[in-house]
């Protein structure tokens, strides 16, 4: 705050003018809006914008260059890349480029299904759990039975009672990553319901489902939010495991786990197979990873930056 002087005229002769401090608080700029938040958060618009760039890859891969990604053609086979093929071609013939590029539907598919069935299955029993006493005990030994098995192991022991497809690999990591979800909500729910206004809710007579309507769940909104972002990127990497060991997807599908499995064997001498759908998939993360961590410091009050 500056403090202003007076005039010269009235101020008695001999005495000297006391000069004109600087602000000492800089002015506060309040950046509102989408391109606010997205200024005041970098790592949600970097994550974001590469995130957005590989749905636009995957929906549009039709008009993009690509050819059938199943077309076989032995005569032009292990092809290093070239304005022919731009990522080389397999020992099959088929095109690199355009099998990495429908292979981003399957992992953005499975990421973005998973984290939304296990996120929606796993709310619902956090809440029931933390917030229904009798029930907690009987849940939460379930969900600790489930949680002592590796995520991977479970996913392939579900798999193996299957035939390989999209759907069942989604419902399989669905499977592993609820208890995930589940213990995260039961903790934010266990201390929300210690709150002096939920106990001034239940004292007023509000039933307890509206209870969890109203006060429990919005508040349980943003650490469920950042946890989806992780889940899509952990049912990511898991599906390319499944699929790279064979209990995946078959192999007439390109995802990228099926494309480095085929091309492993000639690691040695034609990296480039494997090459583009690990660096393919290893964006992807980092993608997700980013917009995860950047939503994490904007909807946590304690890591909140001033504006």
């Amino acid at each position: 705050m500056s403090i202003s002087t007076t005039s010269t005229a009235s101020i008695p002769p001999g005495l000297a003018i006391a000069p004109q401090l600087p602000d000492l608080l800089l002015p506060v700029k309040i950046r509102r809006g989408v391109l606010g938040f997205l200024r005041n958060h970098p790592t949600v618009a970097i994550g974001g914008a590469l995130l957005l760039c590989l749905v636009l890859v995957a929906i549009f891969a039709p008009y993009l260059g690509t050819v059938d990604p199943t077309a076989l053609a032995p005569s032009k086979r292990t092809r290093a890349p070239s304005a022919d093929f731009w990522f080389g071609s397999d020992m099959l013939g088929r095109d690199i480029y355009s099998r990495v590029l429908y292979g981003a539907r399957v992992s953005l598919t499975v990421g973005l299904s998973v984290a939304t069935l296990a996120t929606l299955a796993g709310l619902a029993i956090g809440l029931v759990s933390g917030f229904v006493r009798w029930a907690d005990g009987i849940i939460m030994r379930f969900i600790d039975g489930l949680m002592s098995i590796p995520p991977i192991l479970l996913a392939v022991a579900l798999m193996a009672l299957t035939r390989g497809s999209v759907g069942n690999v989604i419902l399989a990591i669905t499977i592993a990553e609820i208890p995930r979800v589940t213990r995260l909500v039961r903790s934010v729910v266990l201390s929300l319901r210690e709150q002096p206004y939920v106990d001034s809710a239940v004292a007023s007579g509000t039933r307890t489902p509206m209870i969890i309507q109203r006060h429990i769940l919005p508040n349980t909104m943003a650490p469920i939010l950042v946890q989806a972002t992780y889940i899509c990127a952990s049912a990511m990497i898991v599906e390319s495991i499944l699929s790279f060991i064979g209990a995946g997807t078959p192999p007439t599908i390109p995802s990228w786990g099926n494309i480095m499995a085929e091309g492993r064997a000639l690691w040695q001498v034609k990296p480039y197979i494997v090459f583009f759908p690990a660096a393919f998939l290893s964006v992807t993360v980092l993608a997700v990873n980013l917009l995860g961590d950047g939503l994490r410091d904007a909807l946590d009050p304690r890591m909140a930056k001033s504006l």
